[in-house]
């Protein structure tokens, strides 16, 4: 229900990143409609974790929820410090991928995410943790990493979803496949994998589906491992991983799982909503109902 004139006013921190592909895009104007809408705004511009961090301790007593201006990085950022908490997080899609609001049914347009906070319907979402750093989207070691530290900051800004396509092909035949030990449910499994991804939620990578029936609210991690031998077998798969039907293909190993741990021969770097955050060994876990978000009432979600 949206705010009316007798309804109490709440107070938001708003934490923007406008160093974000659409960082100064009508911000202001979402930042005006909220402020319209009922909501009292503490706004600050940030992009590095610890300055988000000493925004959110500094003001947690005296908020009702927080909003997040920017891309999955900078959700992610926030979400280190309100999961587990009462404090709802608000989205305002600002970045180049988007995964997260692309999941929840938060369109690009502010015009709509600003609705979305406005109506204030509330959904406890699960959150993926790996070595003690949690997720909304996928974490995942291999081929995403390299992508990840090819793809920058200006690259995204500037090329925006056609610049995941750029650094793809560039790194796509550097990729080698390398020996992992898959620990789950009791049992070792030995793979020769180009990529492995755990994922919470559904979307990742700017628009690839982990699995085709993830959601982000059901209790479980959905793991997908390319199990190619040659790096050029990989564009053949992309219509399936699109559509989160990669585990149909014999080369995809695939299960649903609670925790499984990772181990290699040598450290290798893990990825995790688009940040580098961790290496091998890498334990990875479900935390069901983790933290509250605004998301449309009609996306299905439990």
């Amino acid at each position: 229900m949206l705010m009316t004139a007798s309804a109490p006013r709440r107070k938001a921190l708003v934490i923007v990143n406008r160093r974000a592909r659409r960082g100064s895009e009508a911000i202001d104007d979402a930042l005006d409609r909220l402020d319209d809408g009922g909501i009292d705004l503490v706004a600050v511009e940030s992009a590095e974790p610890e300055a988000i961090a000493d925004h959110i301790e500094r003001h947690r007593a005296d908020i009702d929820l927080v909003i997040a201006g920017g891309g999955d990085g900078t959700l992610n950022g926030v979400a280190q410090l309100l999961h587990g908490g009462e404090l709802p997080l608000g989205i305002l899609p600002l970045g180049t991928a988007n995964d997260l609001a692309r999941t929840l049914g938060i369109r690009p347009e502010l015009d709509h995410a600003v609705d979305v906070i406005l109506a204030g319907h509330i959904r406890r979402l699960d959150l993926g943790e790996v070595n003690g750093r949690v997720f909304f989207n996928v974490a995942s070691l291999g081929y995403s990493v390299e992508l990840a530290k090819n793809l920058t900051s200006e690259a995204k800004k500037r090329w925006g979803a056609f610049g995941y396509a750029i650094a793809a092909m560039r790194v796509l035949g550097q990729m080698r496949p390398f020996t992992v030990f898959i620990e789950e449910g009791g049992v070792t499994r030995r793979a020769k994998t180009l990529q492995i991804a755990v994922g919470n939620g559904r979307f990742y990578g700017g628009g690839m589906v982990v699995e085709e029936s993830a959601r982000p609210d059901d209790g479980s991690l959905d793991v997908y491992s390319l199990e190619f031998e040659n790096w050029w077998q990989l564009p053949a798969i992309v219509p399936a991983l699109r559509r989160g039907q990669q585990g149909r293909h014999p080369a995809v190993r695939t299960l649903k799982t609670h925790e499984l741990t990772i181990r290699a021969r040598r450290p290798h770097q893990v990825n995790a909503d688009g940040e580098i955050v961790t290496v091998t060994p890498a334990t990875f876990k479900v935390v069901p109902k983790a933290i509250g978000i605004y998301a449309p009432l009609d996306i299905g979600l439990k």
